[in-house]
């Protein structure tokens, strides 16, 4: 196995986040490096194990994270973490966000239609800002006066063809859109 190249900075943050209970794969997604080598670093540290284990004495589940108020465990089963349904409802409405969708995997993206920047989470290949502006750019493309959309699964020489057939055909038709607008 080759040599671990970890920066001071990332094994001081393995070793932080690690201590807070955090598992392998959070850790790597947030400093960007593989799961596989934070997790050899952390065997080879003394901090394997699961990520429950490596908590410091006194950040015990015994508590509410919403409320605060204490809660009387199980014996068997998953460890509460609410009080009740009400405060896992209102820690879940405020926090959310956050924990299922973090900020480091956004990116800003230009929507194609509109021109207006917005946020998409993980999804490299979005390019609409919503569902409105795909349609208007799909298929209401000769009304604003751009060439129509072809299908990338299409070879070139049969996509110039359907669109100047096309072309052809839609100019000697009504538009939908002007007689909305004469209307």
């Amino acid at each position: 196995m080759g040599s671990l190249k970890l920066t001071k900075a990332q094994t001081d943050r393995i070793r932080e986040l690690r201590s807070q209970g955090v598992g392998y794969r959070l850790i790597a997604q947030e400093l960007d490096i593989s799961r596989d080598t934070v997790r050899y670093y952390c065997k080879t540290h003394g901090l394997d194990g699961f990520a429950e284990e490596q908590m410091p004495a006194g950040t015990d589940e015994s508590h509410c994270l919403q409320c605060g108020s204490e809660i009387q465990q199980p014996e068997t089963g998953r460890k509460r973490r609410f009080c009740s349904d009400a405060c896992r409802w209102k820690w879940w409405h405020e926090h959310g966000e956050e924990v299922m969708r973090p900020a480091a995997n956004r990116q800003e993206v230009v929507c194609v239609n509109c021109g207006k920047p917005f946020s998409a989470y993980r999804s490299k290949g979005r390019k609409y800002c919503s569902h409105a502006c795909y349609i208007r750019d799909r298929f209401w493309r000769l009304e604003d006066g751009r060439e129509p959309y072809i299908s990338p699964s299409k070879s070139s020489d049969l996509s110039k063809m359907l669109y100047m057939l096309f072309r052809i055909k839609y100019s000697t038709m009504i538009s939908p859109l002007s007689l909305w607008e004469s209307a």
